[in-house]
């Protein structure tokens, strides 16, 4: 019987639960209950049917059109157009995504959800009013997501399935700004705002930016007034890649290019083959066929094996990557600078071409003027390690060559003349036919991230290098003013071209008059000082980015200020040749003097982490600091040819270096161009977190690593190649 009573007990609580649910749920509007099996259903009923919003006093909707007016661009323009400024079919669309809006219809919101609106943070450089692409596209065609059955969602299911009932396009405007309330770095465009818009495709772009043209200037643009814009409508995108894309010289020519070094690897593939004596692949080399018949017949001819052999990717795979105990005339500690130096500079491009599609570009810049980043924003000093090396590297191996000083010293003008361009052209040879692609891919890939892209390109290298081409032809564009060059991170390659032309000469006059040639290099040394403190001085050069921006041209491409680190490693390399710093040191000096480069070295990098220092000072850290930079990467040099060294410098020693090495030209190339497409192609601006940041450095470091590789096997060490074959072949001695 107790059993009984407490049976009844807990069937009375269970109903009574039960019945105290279903009230509750009798209470609540239908509108915020759907179960997750219908969200994937197309508009079929609904057993809970959306409720109409309750009717609003004609002055509630006035107020909340005249807000959205305001605050919605997308629903402004809606409300600005008409039919002297839109076409027909534009117009009548547009009314319909008004109404829809004010009507909160499912489609019509989404609409206004993908169009941008102004986010937090102008101040500081938000001018990414983007919306979401996605969500316009979602407007189209219902969202491919599956969602359980067993939950219920507070939420309207017809947002994920109700489309436009006309077809939308989402595109790009960009007005440029000119207010008070923004931190103006001075750095190229940062003063432009990108809105992004979801409109119907029936609207014409110039129809949209003329109609944009109206609604910033009759006061429709009233919410921002208190940031005092004043904005200015500059052009439109549609986000489509237009038709004269493929009419492009550089698309022919990249064809061209990709196509005649695949069919020369292919023909290195069938040598190898007739090489080993093997069967060639059915689907590669057919025996039977004409054309592979004629091949093998080409390449007979011992030249042309030669040539083809230069293409053969198995062999050249080999080379980037072999190691080997380095030999006693080479000085190891190079190939860890310059691999370093590589990575370094790769990372300061990484937040350099970051800066053009971060939303807090103040907080970025003000990150660089820490201490614990001077690594990064101090990495352009990196560069005069490069220009160190390779006048070391020039001076040193041009001395060592007996034969050639010998004919330097016995040849007449003009036999001087014809080594002179020999020399030249091989260097030619081993640098610029990557160089070259890397133009032409620099023309193509900002040619189509300009018409895709969601952000302002403010370099368009597709149309300065349509113009200044000849200039990165004759390694001259670093003479011309920077915000004109043509892939602008070469002009580098430029300097090093140019110190290598005046080098030659000077080399050419010390293997025949070397008091002359000790003269001309003192007078280099102390001119290049001289010029670049009247320069620095006259520019009133700071540390900071914007005035080291304006002064690009003057001061930081020019070949006239960077030949310093240049003079001072060829200096070194004359003195280590002819002994002139022969001195005797204990193990204990030699480390300090070791350990004491690298605090140099160090220091030079840190030496800008306080950037509002006086103008005297400021050139004089820019000059001589240079100076001293330079000496030190100097010592190191020296030290490692001299087989002294300490742990860090070994570490700088390692073989994994040499593979690097070989790659430090490829990478120094190709970096900026990843960098700058893969930014260019998101769909969000970026955010300067230094933590996100080091993360994706790594992964850009990976990346460019990897292009480095492909891009070297097909157009670099072919070329280098082809020039050791050259001058193997000039130096055999011609048969009577």
């Amino acid at each position: 019987m107790g059993r009984d009573w407490k049976a009844a007990v807990i069937i009375v609580w269970i109903f009574g639960a039960l019945a105290a649910d279903a009230a509750v749920n009798e209470s609540t509007p239908s509108h915020y209950r759907y179960s997750y099996g219908k969200l994937n259903a197309t508009q079929a009923p609904s057993p809970h049917p959306t409720l109409p919003p309750p009717r609003r006093s004609s002055q509630l909707d006035r107020d909340h059109e005249t807000h959205l007016i305001r605050s919605s661009i997308i629903f402004g323009l809606a409300k600005a157009a008409n039919e002297s400024n839109v076409n027909g079919v534009c117009h009548t669309q547009l009314q319909q995504v008004q109404r829809g809006i004010l009507s909160q219809q499912p489609w019509a919101m989404k609409v206004l959800d993908a169009s941008g609106t102004k986010p937090s943070g102008f101040v500081f450089g938000q001018n990414y009013w983007l919306g979401s692409r996605a969500a316009c596209e979602g407007v189209q065609r219902p969202v491919g997501i599956t969602l359980s059955r067993n939950y219920e969602r507070v939420m309207h299911y017809s947002i994920l399935t109700q489309s436009a009932p006309f077809d939308m396009d989402y595109r790009m405007i960009y007005l440029r700004h000119s207010s008070p309330w923004q931190v103006e770095i001075k750095l190229m465009s940062e003063q432009i705002l990108h809105i992004g818009l979801c409109l119907p495709k029936a609207c014409e772009s110039e129809e949209v930016k003329q109609l944009a043209r109206e609604y910033v200037t009759d006061g429709s643009f009233i919410k921002n007034d208190i940031f005092d814009m004043r904005p200015e409508v500059l052009y439109m995108k549609d986000l489509k890649l237009s038709e004269r894309f493929f009419q492009r010289t550089s698309f022919k020519l990249m064809v061209a290019s990709l196509l005649v070094t695949g069919a020369l690897t292919l023909c290195a593939q069938q040598l190898r083959v007739a090489k080993r004596g093997d069967e060639p692949s059915p689907g590669l080399a057919p025996v039977e066929s004409e054309l592979w018949q004629t091949l093998d017949t080409m390449l007979k001819w011992q030249p042309l094996q030669s040539f083809v052999s230069c293409y053969d990717v198995p062999t050249n795979w080999r080379k980037i990557f072999a190691t080997r105990e380095n030999s006693s005339g080479e000085i190891p500690i190079m190939n860890g600078l310059r691999s370093a130096c590589a990575i370094g500079i790769l990372i300061f491009h990484v937040v350099w071409y970051m800066y053009f599609t971060v939303h807090n570009k103040v907080v970025l810049l003000s990150y660089a003027e820490k201490a614990f980043f001077q690594y990064v924003s101090s990495a352009p000093l990196l560069v005069d390690v490069f220009f160190t090396i390779s006048g070391f590297l020039q001076t040193y191996n041009f001395m060592r060559n007996a034969k050639q000083m010998e004919s330097v010293r016995r040849n007449g003008l003009w036999g001087n003349a014809k080594l002179f361009g020999k020399l030249l052209f091989h260097r030619y040879l081993r640098l610029g036919p990557l160089y070259l692609i890397l133009m032409g891919s620099v023309d193509l890939a900002f040619a189509y991230i300009g018409d895709v892209s969601l952000y302002h390109i403010n370099e368009r290298y597709d149309e300065l290098c349509t113009q200044h081409w000849w200039r990165n032809l004759l390694f001259i564009q670093n003479l011309f003013d920077h915000r004109d060059l043509c892939v602008n991170w070469s002009w580098s390659l430029a300097c090093d071209m140019q110190f290598f032309l005046v080098a030659n000469v000077i080399l050419f006059v010390y293997a025949r008059h070397p008091k002359v040639a000790k003269l001309l290099t003192i007078t280099g040394l102390l001119a290049t000082i001289t010029w670049s403190y009247g320069i620095c001085m006259s520019y009133k050069l700071e540390f900071s980015f914007d005035a080291t921006y304006a002064t690009g041209t003057q001061i930081y491409t020019s070949p006239f200020v960077r030949v310093l680190p240049y003079i001072i490693g060829a200096i070194a390399a004359w003195c280590l040749l002819e002994r002139r710093l022969q001195v005797e040191l204990s193990e204990q000096q030699t480390r300090w003097l070791w350990h004491f480069a690298l605090s140099v070295f160090i220091s030079s990098i840190y030496a800008t982490v306080r950037r509002d220092v006086g103008r005297l000072l400021t050139t004089t850290l820019f000059v001589l600091g240079r100076g001293i930079f330079s000496l030190s990467v100097c010592w190191m040099i020296l030290g490692s040819a001299t087989a002294t060294g300490v742990w860090w410098s070994r570490m700088l020693e390692a073989k994994c270096f040499q593979h690097l090495n070989r790659l430090s030209y490829a990478i120094y190339l190709m970096n900026p161009l990843v960098i700058s497409l893969f930014y260019s192609l998101t769909s969000s601006s970026t955010d300067a977190d230094p933590f996100m940041l080091s993360v994706v450095s790594c992964g850009f470091t990976l990346i460019v690593y990897l292009v480095s590789i492909v891009f070297s096997l097909a157009f670099e060490v072919p070329y280098s190649n082809l020039s050791s074959l050259l001058l193997r072949s000039s130096s055999k001695p011609k048969s009577a």
